[in-house]
């Protein structure tokens, strides 16, 4: 069979789902470099964004699609279960991720801390403590939702995990996130739990540069 090939970087949280998707599955895979708003992503991507993915003569974008299609395409645990009550809560919560979660937490919030925009490049304070009150309500909804059973979705390990995963790692860094997180005792050994797990810790991404 041909070599899976996804274009991304890897510090993406959307490209670290797609290779927690691979290393679940046990899929052989190549990563290579691929930026967004380039010619090159833009020839692979409408909107020029990562992860794309080829294999033989597949293309995909889009961090969901790719998911899904390893999931069924390959072997190995459901990423996706097969029962269409607990496929659906799996969909539910991917899509909160995606529309709610990433939006908030890595846009707005991670992005005033990395990408700010301020003539010194300082992180954004004003944008920051705007996410603040949407933050805390997102990760009180998310220790809530993981207390049960120690998973987003279901009993075991999902694709509602493997994109939620990233999002917490990158933002628990940061000392609005950290202090609140601190105060959540489930969504924090949710994380720790989950980044020791072995798909997520082999494809653990280089720590981001200090500022």
């Amino acid at each position: 069979m041909a070599e899976l090939e996804i274009i991304g970087v890897a510090r993406s949280n959307y490209v670290w789902t797609c290779r927690i998707a691979c290393a679940e599955k046990g899929v052989e895979y190549r990563l290579t470099r691929g930026f967004p708003n380039t010619p090159e992503m833009r020839a692979l991507h409408p909107f020029g964004k990562i992860p794309a993915m080829r294999h033989g003569g597949l293309l995909l974008c889009e961090s969901k699609a790719i998911c899904t299609y390893v999931d069924r395409a390959f072997p190995g645990p459901r990423l996706i279960p097969e029962e269409p009550a607990a496929a659906a809560l799996v969909e539910q919560w991917v899509s909160l991720v995606n529309t709610a979660i990433d939006p908030l937490c890595m846009r707005r919030y991670l992005y005033a801390h990395v990408f700010p925009g301020t003539p010194d490049g300082a992180p954004d304070g004003a944008a920051i403590a705007a996410a603040l009150p949407a933050l805390g309500e997102q990760l009180d909804l998310l220790d809530r939702s993981v207390a049960p059973t120690g998973h987003l979705a279901g009993d075991g390990f999902t694709l509602a995990d493997a994109f939620l995963v990233p999002i917490l790692y990158y933002i628990a860094r940061l000392p609005e996130a950290g202090r609140i997180m601190a105060g959540l005792p489930a969504l924090t050994g949710y994380l720790r739990r989950h980044l020791a797990r072995p798909s997520v810790a082999a494809t653990e991404p280089p720590p981001p540069k200090p500022r």
